[in-house]
């Protein structure tokens, strides 16, 4: 069994203005930058084999951070667990999406939700046994992480319109091919509400549109 700790980065400008990020690079602000060496200090309490990262500079800046205070290699790169591309709706608001695509109308580049798993699900899978067996931190991103507890917890509504924040961890276990959620803001931090701030529901104003799986 392997654990993954999912993180998602700290925060950005982007993220302060409610603005959609997606596939759009936009590094940590300062703000961030101390949320990601929270998560670390956090971290720290366990033992882990490595980190690796989402290649967008805002989490892999984070993991950067966080394996520097673990003492680890620097984080190794992993594509397919880049945060989730809104298309046309990237750069705006909640607001502008609404006067934009009104009614839930279709956002041209959307990557689906269901898309999104098939990449991400598998890149966790070999991250997870390259850790073989060890505990690894995966820098990553609010709709990834909310991708993977809806799809390992179909069942339940106990995380329901709860936030991922900025800097929280969350925790899986790996067993062969299958991930199950071990802890939603693990209680290695128990500061868990601390470091983070609240962000749209359901992560942006396009997580809690239906019809796109």
């Amino acid at each position: 069994m392997t654990l993954l700790y999912l993180v998602r980065h700290g925060e950005t400008d982007w993220n302060a203005a409610r603005r959609i990020q997606g596939s759009t690079d936009i590094p940590l602000n300062d703000l961030g930058r101390a949320q990601a060496r929270e998560a670390g200090d956090l971290l720290a309490r366990r033992r882990f084999v490595g980190v690796v990262a989402s290649p967008l500079s805002r989490a892999f800046e984070t993991g950067s951070l966080i394996a520097e205070r673990l003492g680890l290699p620097a984080p190794v790169a992993v594509p397919d667990i880049a945060e989730r591309r809104y298309g046309e709706a990237e750069g705006l608001t909640a607001a502008e999406i609404e006067q934009r695509f009104p009614d839930g109308a279709p956002v041209p580049g959307r990557e689906s939700r269901a898309a999104l798993l098939r990449r991400v699900l598998p890149a966790l899978v070999r991250a997870g046994r390259e850790a073989e067996g060890g505990a690894l931190v995966v820098a990553t991103h609010g709709a990834v992480i909310r991708a993977v507890v809806n799809h390992v917890s179909p069942d339940t509504d106990a995380h329901l319109g709860v936030p991922i924040r900025n800097g929280s961890i969350h925790s899986f276990e790996l067993l062969g091919d299958d991930l199950t959620l071990r802890e939603f803001d693990d209680p290695i931090e128990v500061e868990s509400e601390r470091p983070g701030t609240f962000d749209f529901d359901y992560q942006n104003a396009l997580e809690a549109a239906p019809g796109d799986d």
